[in-house]
């Protein structure tokens, strides 16, 4: 089984280059079949879970053409199945768009209950109930989720938690239904924003995407676009903190600096330098690190997806640091593999309480979920010794060429498949 093997105690020392965002791309694509015509999507990432997307596309008749890796054509004309229902699909959390995007469309659609990295509690309720408003019944049987309306009707939804899945599912639902909707307590983040800019390139009207409450005037047809996603936040950030765990200096490119500013106040506050220029944000950390406090909230707040990521770094910090987890009930299951490296953190409900300790060391340890497993990537990179790292398919699902990313920052980080690899690794890096 693929492992990632780690020879820590580098500074990552360089420039490095982010991709488009993992969870706007997924929302885009499943948009793109809301129109006849064809639309060219670029800036695509090319990791596992838009991968799985696109193959349960094709499934239902969507032709796909990959101009090349970060660039393709999707064209939903000749759909022949509103069942989406394969093994693979089951895998990934974001198959629900495709809900809204042909329930929207064709008005009615069943999609496999979602997947994905098990974090937590992440009901569809909030899903369920703006599908309901705009006069579509919903059911959900033999592991399916269904959805159907004679007509779609605008609707007012008050969404009763901030929700970034429901409140993209709903207005992919909303741009071809009659009338007006409304959505309130509507999620904020840059790819809430992204998808609403990519649905009005085709013809949506939507006002209001970016503040927490979005209009939408009901159109009865989208036509074909072309469309640059934007780039991925949380990649960015995970850049941003390694650069810091390992004392390093990094350049972080291709980025929208006003995406990071929660990020970047923490690592200032923490003792970091943050320089800003227009697609560009650089970290050095040239001594140890502050404690600091830290709550996960709704953007514009610090990300859920960064949490594993800052725990990390406040591990290594000087003083005691506490994190409190408020978007997920069960982020915290890194917390036993990184106290297998030497950090020292108690969890209570959901905070933890970090001391910190002067290293890290190496250990044999298993990514729990995406976000996490790149944080133990990081923790790797700072530890004394060798580290290998199990599940990385986890952190395949949104990070794109991880360690060779790494490795043109002077980590020292192979992918390995069998014992004999792991040696061969182990006597290359002495």
């Amino acid at each position: 089984m693929e492992q990632y093997a780690i020879k820590g105690g580098n500074p990552l020392v360089g420039e490095v280059e982010i991709g488009g965002a993992k969870n706007a791309a997924l929302a885009i694509l499943a948009a793109s079949v809301m129109t006849d015509e064809t639309v060219l999507i670029e800036n695509m990432p090319d990791v596992r879970d838009t991968n799985v997307l696109l193959q349960a596309m094709e499934s239902i008749g969507v032709i796909i053409e990959r101009v090349d890796r970060h660039t393709v054509k999707i064209n939903g004309a000749h759909i022949n199945g509103l069942v989406i229902d394969g093994d693979y699909i089951k895998r990934i959390r974001a198959g629900y768009y495709l809900l809204g995007a042909l329930l929207g469309k064709y008005k009615k659609a069943e999609v496999a209950f979602p997947g994905g990295c098990n974090i937590g509690s992440r009901p569809i309720d909030q899903h369920i109930k703006g599908f309901k408003a705009l006069g579509a019944n919903v059911d959900i049987a033999h592991g399916l989720i269904k959805a159907e309306a004679e007509h779609l009707r605008g609707g007012h939804i008050y969404m009763d938690v901030v929700t970034v899945g429901a409140t993209m599912n709903v207005m992919m639902a909303a741009v071809m239904a009659e009338g007006q909707t409304i959505i309130e307590n509507a999620a904020k983040e840059p790819h809430v924003v992204d998808l609403a800019n990519f649905l009005n390139s085709m013809g949506a009207n939507i006002r209001g995407a970016g503040t927490d409450v979005i209009r939408i005037k009901g159109v009865q047809k989208l036509h074909g676009t072309e469309y640059t996603i934007i780039p991925d936040q949380i990649e960015a950030g995970t850049f941003m903190f390694a650069a810091a765990v390992t004392r390093g200096d990094v350049t972080v490119k291709n980025v929208i600096p006003k995406h990071l500013e929660s990020i970047s106040a923490k690592l200032i506050e923490i003792g970091c330098e943050v320089e800003e220029s227009d697609d560009a944000v650089r970290v050095v950390a040239s001594k140890r690190l502050n404690h600091t406090q830290v709550k996960t909230l709704p953007y514009p707040g610090f990300p859920t997806d960064m949490q594993p990521q800052i725990a990390v770094a406040l591990g290594l910090s000087s003083g005691t640091s506490i994190v409190t987890e408020s978007i997920f009930e069960n982020r915290f299951k890194y917390v036993d593999e990184l106290t297998r490296m030497g950090a020292s953190i108690k969890v209570e409900s959901n905070t933890a309480i970090i001391d910190g300790v002067d290293r890290y060391t190496g250990a044999s340890i298993t990514a729990p979920d995406l976000r996490a497993g790149a944080a133990l990537v990081i923790a790797g990179l700072a530890a004394e010794g060798i580290t290998t790292i199990d599940e990385i398919r986890y952190i395949e699902r949104g990070y794109e060429d991880f360690p060779q990313k790494l490795r043109t920052l002077g980590a020292q980080i192979e992918v390995v498949d069998t014992e004999k690899d792991l040696q061969k690794f182990k006597l290359r890096v002495g």
